[in-house]
């Protein structure tokens, strides 16, 4: 049982649970900020557009309904909520978007980043070059002294 302890608490404490528990949070987060942003923005735009108030009533009637509620045998009308389809369509690509915005950012930020360490790496070796090289004449000079 320590032994297990041991290993949760190894797992827990690594940053890559911990990165990935802020992760889900901020997942969370965004998600409320894209829904917002579809269902309070761009959807009452698209919905005046097509003429209709909300994505909700756009549907297509295959089968009317059958009596009422309140009656026995009553049926539901069968019907094809295109609106809803749209609506999820939507909200798939504003979430594929951004989430490809800040994908392309972060690549571009960790490309600089990979750049400037290459760049100190071909310094640091430049430096040493110099070094080697003056060694270099120091031992020839020794050597021409000697003959």
């Amino acid at each position: 049982m320590k032994k297990f302890l041991a290993e949760f608490k190894e797992f827990a404490i690594k940053g890559n649970a911990i990165d990935l528990a802020v992760g889900v949070v901020l997942g969370g987060a965004f998600g409320a900020i894209v829904t917002s942003l579809v269902k309070d923005v761009i959807t009452p735009v698209i919905s005046l557009v097509l003429g209709s108030e909300n994505f909700e009533n756009m549907v297509i009637v295959l089968k009317e309904a059958v009596g009422t509620v309140d009656t026995p045998g009553y049926k539901e009308a069968v019907v094809l909520s295109y609106g809803n389809f749209i609506q999820a369509t939507i909200n798939f690509l504003i979430i594929a978007l951004v989430i490809f915005m800040v994908i392309r950012v972060l690549n571009r930020l960790k490309r600089k980043k990979e750049v400037e360490e290459v760049k100190e790496e071909v310094a640091e070796k430049a430096e040493d070059l110099l070094v080697l090289e003056q060694i270099l004449l120091e031992l020839r000079k020794q050597n021409n002294t000697r003959m």
